[in-house]
């Protein structure tokens, strides 16, 4: 029943130096394959825009992440920034930049499918205005914010939620032209503001103009003078989701309730001076994972 054994061993005698190389060969084949099932991270990570300046969202999107896998993490200057699934085996960061920052380097940290990868982006200086302002007055009967308005609006511009709401550019918040733009740099009644930047973009609407919400989400934040506001005045905060909310400042109506949900184009409220304000306009301020970041690439693009 087993007379073949002889003869399978005398063959097997005669190429023991093949036999030798199977294990070497299996495992230069197995390592080969994985290499080929998982490419290189740098091949599947798309970081954009190509030329960030400070104030610039950068984007991090990785293709082609292993499901069996933990979600892939990245992490830029010692923060990890949260991703999110937005496609098949798809992931996306954001990582903000402010006019607070330096210019130059940033070393990326990519992790994904058990693999390590560091990366660089250069993020370009930019200048930006100074201004001096005076304010003479206030709705409010003074300039100081309480600590209870401090506290709403800082837990607001911290929220990270799953769901993302948005789907396309932002809008304009208001018709109005833009009176003050991103980043400027300002003295208040002849006091250099040292670790200030203008938080967003201005629009100079007449008293009682609509206010729009720039895209979806949900209203998180509302807040009145009444209630403590004395800085922000009468102001509204949309979640978008995923790290990504918006705030209105100095209206004068409130059209919408916390909890609400919103969609791109409906009125909220309307313009005013309420708060710290020098007259009537609209604060509209983005902020990316708890930084103020500016408003205007999301309204020229898609920021998926």
């Amino acid at each position: 029943m087993f007379s073949f054994v002889p003869e399978l061993k005398n063959k097997i005698k005669r190429i023991p130096f093949a036999f030798s190389l199977l294990p070497s060969a299996l495992f230069i084949l197995t390592t080969a394959i994985l290499f080929l099932a998982a490419p290189a991270i740098a091949q599947r990570v798309q970081l954009s825009p190509a030329n960030p300046r400070l104030g610039d969202t950068i984007s991090v999107v990785i293709q082609d992440a292993s499901k069996q896998e933990a979600k892939p993490t990245v992490t830029m200057n010692n923060t990890t920034y949260p991703m999110f699934p937005i496609g098949a085996s798809t992931y996306r960061a954001f990582l903000p930049t402010t006019p607070l920052e330096r210019a130059g380097v940033r070393k990326i940290q990519v992790q994904v499918d058990g693999q390590v990868e560091n990366l660089s982006v250069n993020v370009g200086d930019r200048t930006f205005p100074v201004q001096r302002i005076r304010i003479v007055s206030s709705s409010s009967g003074g300039l100081e914010p309480t600590q209870h308005e401090l506290d709403r609006v800082a837990a607001f511009r911290q929220l990270v939620t799953p769901e993302k709401y948005w789907n396309g550019p932002f809008i304009p918040p208001s018709r109005a032209r833009r009176s003050t733009g991103y980043g400027v740099r300002r003295y208040y009644n002849g006091v250099f503001a040292k670790d200030y930047y203008h938080r967003g973009l201005d629009f100079a609407g007449a008293q009682g103009s609509p206010v729009v919400a720039p895209a979806p989400g949900k209203v998180a934040l509302v807040g009145k003078l009444a209630e403590g506001f004395r800085l922000h005045g009468n102001i509204i905060g949309i979640d978008h989701g995923q790290g990504v909310t918006s705030v209105f400042l100095h209206l004068s109506r409130i059209n919408v309730q916390e909890g609400d949900l919103v969609q791109s184009g409906q009125v909220i409220g309307a313009v005013g001076s309420t708060g710290a304000a020098t007259g009537p306009h609209l604060h509209w301020g983005l902020y990316v994972n708890g930084k103020s970041i500016d408003p205007a690439p999301w309204l020229a693009q898609t920021m998926e």
